[in-house]
């Protein structure tokens, strides 16, 4: 069964897909990937797909995301023209899922675009986790997995102190998430009402629910410039809070955001995962990364079976 699976990796993240590779007890398949004088990409998959089942591992971050996708996109068509029974894009973070409307007249819906492009390169079957906005999912015309990390977080809280705790989000559309989290470590679940201004600045309108305790545990999807949560921390400073426990999947961490978030003498802690590479000069002893690796294994493991994926949706 094993030997019928292949696992390859993009040049984003490799350490994820060793891991993932580590938890499923197969090697990481080698490939070659290489820049021309001309700036065009070279890929090869340097072992044989035929009638094998592949995964491909490639998040749309950090730096050159384009390249990335591109990448993917190659490696895929060489899977398809290959010969091989089934090409599985596993992309732990799909940046574009933060387009997915017309919000501003003659723009592109990204997100959507994105999904058809990865489709036609060869995408039979997409496994992600965590989009910005889930109706992402339907973007894709091929059976597509939405993971969660929520398993992963709940666990690691847990085993914390959550005396005096209440779980916040600072994105109403990130509510239904925040709520099942703050269900599952049954503490209360407050709400910050916000306006986005730009790619760096939001505004927060006003902070609804009961803010219960001192010690705020403020869930996001992810974390890039940071704004939101700084803005978070500072709207829930009136109503006692002392203690910030900062929280998502994708810690992307653009610029000096974990430099300007540690700022805040709120903030004790920085939780994320490893769905996109962090930088060893990013490693703070207040930032903890959690391992999303043996999530994705047993979700290609039940894939190349035919099991079921009830489990992942529980979340």
């Amino acid at each position: 069964m094993k030997d019928e699976m292949r696992v390859f990796s993009g040049s984003a993240h490799r350490e994820l897909a060793e891991a993932i590779c580590a938890d499923l007890r197969i090697p990481l398949s080698a490939s070659t990937t290489k820049r021309f004088r001309n700036d065009n990409l070279y890929v090869q998959l340097c072992e044989t797909v035929r009638e094998r089942d592949v995964f491909i591992v490639q998040p749309f971050y950090p730096a050159h995301v384009s390249d990335h996708i591109l990448e993917l996109a190659f490696m895929m068509d060489a899977a398809r023209s290959a010969s091989a029974r089934r090409v599985t894009a596993v992309i732990p973070y799909y940046s574009y899922s933060r387009s997915d409307k017309k919000d501003e007249p003659h723009i592109s819906i990204a997100g959507r675009l994105l999904a058809d492009l990865l489709t036609a390169a060869g995408a039979q079957h997409v496994v992600t986790m965590t989009m910005h906005s889930p109706q992402v999912h339907g973007f894709f015309s091929v059976p597509t997995d939405h993971l969660s990390s929520m398993k992963v977080l709940v666990e690691y809280f847990q085993s914390q102190n959550l005396t005096r705790a209440c779980v916040v989000t600072p994105d109403l559309g990130n509510i239904k998430r925040a709520t099942r989290f703050a269900r599952l470590l049954q503490l209360p679940v407050v709400a910050i009402s916000k306006k986005r201004i730009s790619d760096t600045k939001v505004v927060v309108d006003g902070v609804i629910g009961e803010v219960a305790g001192s010690h705020a545990i403020i869930v996001d999807d992810e974390i890039a410039v940071g704004s939101s949560m700084i803005e978070a921390v500072k709207a829930l400073r009136p109503f006692g809070v002392t203690q910030a426990t900062l929280v998502c999947t994708h810690g992307l961490f653009c610029d000096e955001a974990l430099e300007r978030l540690f700022a805040l003498p709120e903030v004790d802690a920085i939780v994320t995962t490893d769905t996109v590479p962090i930088p060893q000069r990013q490693a703070m002893p207040k930032l903890h990364v959690l391992s999303i690796a043996p999530v994705f294994a047993d979700a290609i493991r039940r894939i190349h079976a035919g099991e079921s994926m009830q489990i992942h949706f529980e979340y």
